[in-house]
């Protein structure tokens, strides 16, 4: 499940539930490798088996790196933190506290997903306080003598949210700051989860990926892409055309699910139903509609309603 996407950039993909091309990690190798997500608990013996493929052991991986907390991105951090003693666990300065004790952020995935969680994604457990390291944005982590990775920070999915840019080969690992795209349905839905989704703060964070021109994007859901510019504006285009169909909606006192359901449920027509099944199990048109409620509805109880 392990193979290489670019010099030095393994991708392994973590099978959440059990299925391909849905959660993606990425290994930058060098004297001291980094992990980029670590997918959920779940995925844990898939990640092991992937990392022991390459030829990291136990005393080999220097770092683990979360583009966010959440738990199919973050979830197996305490396990992997244990698995590898020497490594750093590298985090969003508003992210480190739920890995120290993740049980506010376990109980509310817990409420959205009931008894899913446990199936699809299990826990967190807990990181030792000592072993994570808070990156602030363009602080930069040491791979080897002449490669490192810079951290962006890129809210709007989540407040907590990282990019990492590596300038070797050009490449950013995007997270969910895109939003979500499996490469056999072809389809790029945005990532709009309560409670934290932006519309300003995604855009800016697409942005600033682009002023790092680069030369591919790794995504965590799914893969790598070399055609960086055209998945920065579609990215873009996608969360203005579903935010001005749920801003819409919100202004003539309508359900914004339904109208999004209305809008964009089509994109999928005639496409492998177990793919769009697994689609909307991870970002699902429901999820959306609850971030961009909270969304206008913070704003507009900030006076900034305009249709």
């Amino acid at each position: 499940m392990a193979k290489e996407i670019m010099d030095g950039i393994i991708e392994i993909d973590t099978l959440l539930g059990g299925w391909e091309h849905l959660t993606a990690g990425y290994v930058i190798t060098g004297d001291a490798p980094v992990l980029i997500e670590t997918g959920s608990q779940t995925s844990l013996g898939t990640l092991l088996d992937g990392l022991s493929s390459i030829g990291l052991g136990p005393g080999d991986l220097a770092g683990v790196a979360v583009t966010h907390i959440h738990l199919d991105h973050a979830g197996a951090v305490g396990d992997v933190a244990k698995a590898f003693p020497n490594a750093t666990v590298y985090v969003h300065p508003n992210g480190a506290r739920h890995l120290v004790d993740p049980s506010r952020l376990v109980n509310s995935a817990a409420m959205v997903y009931g008894d899913m969680l446990d199936e699809l994604y299990g826990r967190l457990e807990p990181t030792d306080a000592a072993r994570i390291k808070v990156l602030e944005d363009h602080e930069k982590i040491k791979v080897s003598s002449n490669r490192q990775l810079e951290a962006i920070d890129s809210p709007g999915h989540a407040k907590h949210h990282l990019g990492f840019f590596d300038a070797n080969t050009g490449v950013i690992f995007s997270g969910d700051a895109i939003g979500v795209l499996i490469p056999e349905l072809g389809v790029l839905r945005p990532a709009t989860p309560p409670p934290d989704f932006d519309l300003e703060l995604v855009i800016s964070s697409i942005d600033k990926f682009g002023s790092y021109k680069p030369a591919g994007i790794a995504m965590a859901h799914y893969g790598f892409f070399k055609e960086a510019d055209d998945l920065l504006a579609r990215g873009k285009d996608v969360v203005n055309r579903w935010t001005h169909v749920a801003e819409k909606a919100f202004n003539e006192k309508r359900d914004i699910e339904q109208a999004l359901q209305e809008a964009f449920s089509s994109d999928t027509d005639g496409l492998d139903p177990v793919l769009v099944d697994r689609f909307d199990t991870l970002n699902s048109i429901h999820t959306n509609a609850g971030g961009m409620k909270r969304w206008l509805e913070v704003r507009s109880h900030q006076g900034h309603s305009h249709s």
